[in-house]
């Protein structure tokens, strides 16, 4: 949404789906709209992947009101809209930072990033807690239920355990038929019931094939 239009709102964003329409454009696939958590925040604006609030639409955006309105009028033109979910970690300001064992913590209690990363503005989430995994699965049934949306596109998704994913998908399904796409390479996300993963390995093959490195 940010960058797609000068004025980076939904609305103006929304005066676009007529022009995708006539250009054969289906499926949205929208990039986390939720508010930017400012503790650790990289740059001035921050990035999209440090969630503040799962449910919540980011004011600089604009209101839940107008991301309804954009789902709605994605559906009169027989699109299908999918967002982006942040399954694997959040802002270091979110509430759940405030709850016991919601987080991975070192040896003195502190909340961490995820270990291998340089992603310093988000807080690693422990999916050892029971409690944690069932707010996560409603908070994206919320996005089904109250936003009318028709899938997740699931950042980092071989990163949070697979049985969490299966959890999820079967509870999502009972809510609306959805389509779940998993940013991993790996067969066990089918398993879980992703419909479609991403293909990383020839992606780069093709690259290398393209620069000449046979």
């Amino acid at each position: 949404i940010r960058q797609y239009t000068p004025e980076g709102t939904i609305n103006a964003f929304k005066t676009h789906l007529p022009r995708l329409e006539k250009m054969g454009v289906d499926i949205l696939w929208v990039m986390p709209v939720q508010p930017i958590s400012v503790k650790n925040r990289k740059g001035p604006l921050g990035s999209y992947y440090s969630i503040q609030d799962y449910t919540a639409i980011n004011p600089n955006f604009g209101t839940e009101e107008d991301f309804k309105a954009l789902v709605d009028e994605a559906h009169e033109r027989n699109m299908l809209v999918i967002l982006d979910w942040v399954a694997n970690h959040t802002g270091f300001d979110h509430a759940w930072t405030e709850k016991a064992g919601y987080h991975t913590t070192d040896s003195t209690g502190n909340i961490i990033w995820p270990a291998g990363t340089d992603w310093t503005d988000v807080a690693d989430l422990n999916y050892d807690n029971e409690a944690m995994r069932q707010d996560m699965i409603d908070e994206m049934q919320w996005w089904i239920t109250e936003m009318n949306i028709d899938g997740f596109r699931c950042d980092v998704a071989g990163e949070v355990p697979n049985d969490f994913w299966s959890a999820a998908i079967d509870s999502l399904q009972k809510e609306k038929d959805v389509f779940m796409l998993a940013e991993w390479d790996e067969p066990k996300m089918h398993d879980a019931g992703f419909h479609m993963t991403y293909g990383w390995g020839p992606h780069h093959w093709m690259n290398e094939t393209a620069k000449g490195n046979y």
